[in-house]
């Protein structure tokens, strides 16, 4: 029986996740940036970076499923929501863009991936 729904556990990891990048000196630039092409959880800057952030939150699969769950046309919206935040606010146009992934499993970070993919998809 599932008491939390997927939508909540979903916040929750956005919420840790968040919550993780302050505690390491990341300014949050935005959460839940939303446009006609695509979403991003959380975009945050730090020093001369930018990070566009994937948040999963992965209950019932190991990390093996990862991938699919952000195959080449998830990783490809991204992207081009990125470049959407970017062009709307022109103050991080000089920073080196990365892209992360967070998995977290009951709102714990399990693993990080620091520039887990680029954005010449």
């Amino acid at each position: 029986m599932r008491l939390v729904s997927t939508s909540a556990a979903g916040r929750a990891g956005e919420d840790a996740a968040a919550a993780l990048l302050e505690s390491e000196g990341w300014t949050l630039a935005a959460r839940n940036f939303r446009t006609r092409r695509g979403e991003i959880d959380i975009v945050a800057a730090r020093g001369d970076v930018i990070a566009f952030v994937e948040v999963k939150s992965w209950e019932s699969y190991g990390k093996e499923e990862l991938g699919s769950a952000l195959g080449a046309k998830k990783r490809r919206r991204i992207v081009e929501t990125s470049k959407i935040f970017l062009a709307r606010h022109r103050e991080y146009n000089t920073m080196h863009v990365r892209y992360d992934v967070f998995l977290l499993r009951e709102g714990r970070l399990v693993e990080r991936y620091e520039s887990a993919f680029t954005g010449e998809i």
